[in-house]
């Protein structure tokens, strides 16, 4: 290597030049995808890998590397192409195999999936508000463990959609209220969105905005190839420690190609004559997936670059003096050992709200599970996502682990996904049921991305009362049912939501915990961890073989109680089962399953909302297909047959039938 600066600088540019060309040689391969922002990007992306991310290749997961999130997701073939470039164990045959069956680089960045990609992006504006919980997570950690342990930044790529999108909207604005200085977005400011010029359809100040939003902004203009242009603007926003930074970078889409600043480049234009024509003009032979040696080179010790940083991390780690045993558990997700026994109990007879249970559960494993931290969507006392005694997260407790989000459910979703991926950190989020529609997208990508988040929904049904309708989820259980990799717990009792805790601290993945506003009675037999972990158990049994299953999950298990002790006073023999959770009930093996719902005894079930899905369980199914009514809670049960008489009429129906 020279040290004559013309000569590193030419090399640079040599090097810029042969990312966007796969950027190009990669969609075509596929004949899909993106090339013209992943072109456009090239030199930032060559600044970022080579000059300011701390990172060590050899090891993507080193827990105190720079994170870094691409949020304009569609542009992965350039993500893609840095990975392979610097090491992360990519190579040239998976950028070959781009978008295709079984590959490494799917078309849209898969945490979990290629070594190096810290969360799943596509749909946009997820990204921002993940890299907004990355920033959250950073700085809890530095300020409880100490920042021999956590120093590092989390930088974030977005562009014109990811800014369009109202989740980035509600993210920034939190962001800028919470401080987060060592948050760093830069914004692709490259005029051109799918339909055309974003004036098509957009006019905003985004730097105005962001401004009003608490950010640092540092508008370089149009230097998208100037590479200490874009490191100078960087390295201000890395001095900024007191709010987060919006770098805004105008480049232009599709450069150097015939097709620049063009909607079509957005996508897939370049073809063999477009392709040859651009590298002929950066003076690349026309060969599909070109990387001299000397290129490679540069990319590779570029992604050792790190190496000695992570190095003096892992003795300071072994040297350190602090809390070993929260320090490991926090990172794994789970408790120091013997968590277990904080959680509470109650008696049979008492009557607590499910969401009252769950706030009791929580407060009592703050201490033992270190990792928690979260809130609610300015409903936190309702949702018992209250986390009282540990600081309220902010610049000036940076150790809070209360979260206050405001009336953003989006973006508490998707930042919860990235406090969660991170590492280090067990985020909880609450709001009601019926506003679960309001974060579906950040659900679906928990799921995905097998996050380890609480998704805390209180007001689980018609029982929510006067506020009618628009309040009363009655789809909203089944409907979060449909995703795959996502466990939706809902408990009976107060028993049955500590036993649902016990599983989401043990388990994996996000879970979706469902919690009534009104009280509910705790019932026998409902202490059993193992029994609630396998989803659905036996509740009742009677003395001879039962002639009947009654099955309900939530409040309504309570009603089947009352409806088992109807029915065995006219001389029935009643098994009643419990189901707080399909999905684990569904993951058992046949036999235990057939045990407790038994092929060819009558099965009738009962759960205030839609009956989707209970067709797979049951004969019949008492619930609500239709919208609720505003009245009084216990009212509106028992106008829409949620009551013991309505189910023991149905078990007759079906029974003589």
């Amino acid at each position: 290597m020279t040290d004559d600066p013309k000569e590193v600088e030419q090399h640079d540019h040599r090097a810029i030049s042969v990312v966007r060309g796969l950027a190009m040689d990669a969609p075509h391969a596929a004949r899909s995808g993106h090339q013209g922002t992943a072109m456009a990007l090239a030199p930032l992306a060559h600044v970022l890998w080579t000059r300011i991310l701390t990172y060590d290749a050899a090891d993507p997961s080193w827990p105190d590397r720079d994170r870094f999130i691409l949020s304009a997701g569609h542009a992965s073939i350039l993500l893609y192409s840095m990975l392979y470039l610097t090491g992360h164990g990519l190579t040239l045959d998976d950028l070959r195999n781009f978008r295709q069956w079984g590959s490494a680089t799917p078309g849209h960045p898969e945490v979990g999936h290629t070594p190096g990609v810290e969360v799943t992006t596509g749909p946009l504006g997820q990204g921002i508000a993940n890299a907004v919980g990355m920033a959250i997570a950073e700085r809890n950690l530095r300020a409880r463990f100490s920042a021999d342990l956590t120093d590092h930044r989390t930088f974030v790529v977005c562009g014109d959609g990811d800014l369009a999108e109202g989740l980035s909207h509600e993210a920034a604005s939190l962001a800028g209220h919470l401080g987060l200085g060592r948050l760093i977005a830069v914004y692709d400011d490259n005029h051109i969105t799918i339909d055309g010029p974003t004036e098509l359809a957009l006019s905003d100040d985004a730097p105005a905005r962001f401004r009003s939003y608490g950010w640092h902004v540092v508008e370089l203009g149009d230097v998208a190839d100037d590479l200490d242009a874009i490191e100078n603007g960087l390295r201000e926003a890395m001095s900024v420690e007191d709010r987060p930074s919006l770098v805004v970078l105008r480049s232009h889409i599709g450069h150097p190609s015939p097709d620049v600043d063009t909607s079509t480049v957005h996508g897939y234009s370049l073809t063999s004559d477009g392709i040859r024509e651009t590298k002929e003009l950066m003076g690349l032979p026309d060969e599909p997936f070109h990387v001299p040696e000397d290129v490679l080179s540069l990319y590779r010790l570029a992604g050792r670059r790190g190496a000695e940083a992570r190095n003096n991390w892992e003795k300071r780690i072994s040297s350190t003096e602090f809390d070993r045993a929260q320090w490991d558990a926090a990172w794994a997700g789970s408790g120091i050992a013997g968590w277990e026994d904080a959680l509470p109990s109650w008696e049979e007879g008492d009557a607590v709200a499910t969401r009252k249970a769950s706030n009791t559960c929580l407060q009592a494993l703050l201490n033992v599970v270190p990792g928690l931290i979260g809130g609610g969507a300015d409903l936190t006392g309702n949702t018992g996502t209250t986390i009282s005694d540990h600081g309220v997260q902010g610049p000036d407790c940076p150790e809070g682990r209360q979260l206050f989000f405001g009336v953003r459910e989006h973006a508490m979703g998707a930042v919860c996904n990235g406090l969660a991926l991170h590492g280090g950190m067990l985020p909880v989020n609450g709001t009601f049921l019926v506003f679960s529609d309001y974060m579906r997208g950040a659900v679906r990508l928990a799921a995905l991305s097998q996050a380890k988040n609480v998704f805390v929904w209180s007001h689980d049904s018609v029982g929510v009362g006067e506020d009618g309708p628009t309040h009363q989820p009655v789809e909203h259980a089944a409907a979060l049912r449909t995703i795959p990799n996502l466990r939706v717990i809902r408990p009976a009792d107060a028993n049955e939501t500590a036993g649902a805790w016990h599983s989401i601290i043990g388990g994996v993945g996000p879970t979706a915990l469902l919690l009534t506003r009104q009280n509910v009675p705790v019932l026998p037999g409902t202490n059993d961890y193992a029994a609630v972990a396998r989803g659905g158990y036996v509740l009742v049994e009677p003395a001879g073989s039962p002639e009947l299953i009654l099955v309900g999950t939530g409040s309504e298990v309570s009603v089947a109680m009352e409806a088992s002790a109807i029915l065995a006073a006219a001389g029935r023999s009643v098994r009643v089962v419990s189901m707080p959770c399909m999905e684990d009930f569904a993951d058992q093996d046949a036999v235990y399953r057939d045990a407790v719902l038994t092929p060819g005894i009558p099965t009738v079930s009962i759960e205030a909302g839609v009956t989707f899905g209970w067709d797979r369980w049951a004969d019949r199914c008492v619930g609500i297909d239709r919208f609720g009514a505003s009245a009084p809670g216990e009212r509106v049960m028992a106008e829409f047959g949620i009551t013991p008489e309505a189910l023991v009429a149905a078990a007759h129906d079906l029974l003589y039938s």
